[in-house]
């Protein structure tokens, strides 16, 4: 029960640091996507082969985990004016940045999460999310598995799994990912994107394979004598993941045309490791001072209708971040 009671009013700190771990890898790949690839170099390849694809799930699994935490605390009626507001700022966004999946998160979220939150337990659950995932493999991948990894997300909350299973299921991840990578690379038929369906299948479940395999990664490295230094870097960008993910997408738009004139492609790297670095400082001051980010409170501000309180009352204010012992 106390685990409960901590994970309702309390944030999580390992999930703020994996949600950080997504912004930042997902800032990577979107400035890389939004360049030319000819000629192809080095750098294009390692990013299309480790990166790419890979954060969005972690991000979708999040979200779906976050609805579980957020309906806790505030129930059905309250996710109606989140998942709206949420959809209003994808417009918004989609106005300069033509890749937002602000809109497609509220979408589901509505149309599926909201209905699955009446099912009994995490395991029927878990049985949804695999039909859905490979429903959405299966028919493309992309952001058709926002779906089914919105559900998983949901069931991972609900059914906590043993920390014992992480070893396990990062080894049997990277293999996989490793393998089936290996094989849409070998295909001779991704050169000018592939055409074959079943090269697609093979590059959809490499990348899933691979997002599972950072997440396990990246939780297993929290549990070592790094775990705290990196926590600490990261967990700013993931508390402000709304806020980073829409100033990030203006840097992309608004560096695309000195990083288009670089055929090194080293550029991409110099304006996200920049950005991130510039958004973990910030984070981190504005943090220090205030419970949410600036965009994080605009929208609880317009989801609650009202005026919520944004300053920290003291260094022992109940919204700083702990360890929650319901989690591996």
């Amino acid at each position: 029960m106390g685990g409960f009671v901590l994970a309702a009013v309390t944030r999580i700190r390992a999930l703020d640091a994996l949600r950080g771990f997504a912004v930042a890898g997902i800032m990577l790949v979107n400035t890389w996507q939004h360049t030319p690839h000819k000629p192809r170099t080095g750098l294009d390849t390692t990013i299309e082969i480790l990166f790419q694809s890979h954060f969005y799930p972690i991000f979708s699994l999040l979200f779906g985990i976050s609805f579980v935490l957020f309906l806790q605390r505030a129930g059905r009626l309250r996710l109606l004016p989140r998942l709206f507001w949420l959809f209003c700022f994808g417009i918004a966004q989609h106005a300069f940045y033509q890749g937002e999946v602000l809109t497609d998160y509220a979408f589901y979220g509505l149309v599926l999460l909201l209905p699955a939150s009446f099912l009994s337990g995490g395991a029927p659950i878990l049985l949804l999310s695999a039909g859905v995932i490979t429903w959405g493999v299966l028919t493309g991948g992309g952001i058709m598995l926002i779906p089914g990894l919105f559900l998983l997300g949901m069931a991972l909350m609900q059914l906590r799994p043993p920390a014992w299973l992480l070893p396990p299921v990062l080894a049997v991840s990277a293999l996989a990912s490793a393998l089936l990578s290996g094989a849409w690379m070998t295909s001779g038929d991704w050169a000018n994107g592939p055409r074959d369906p079943r090269v697609w299948i093979v590059y959809t479940l490499a990348t899933l394979a691979g997002a599972a395999a950072f997440s396990t990664g990246f939780l297993l490295l929290l549990r070592t004598r790094w775990g705290d230094p990196l926590s600490a870097v990261l967990e700013p960008l993931g508390r402000m993941a709304l806020t980073n993910y829409l100033t990030g997408t203006a840097v992309v738009v608004l560096t695309a045309p000195l990083v288009a004139a670089d055929p090194t492609r080293w550029s991409v790297v110099a304006v996200a490791a920049l950005t991130v670095t510039a958004q973990a400082l910030f984070g981190r001051w504005w943090l220090a001072r205030h419970r949410y980010g600036p965009m994080e409170w605009i929208w609880r501000c317009l989801t609650w209708f009202r005026r919520v309180p944004n300053r920290l009352e003291s260094g022992r204010d109940h919204h700083r971040p702990v360890p929650d012992p319901g989690l591996p």
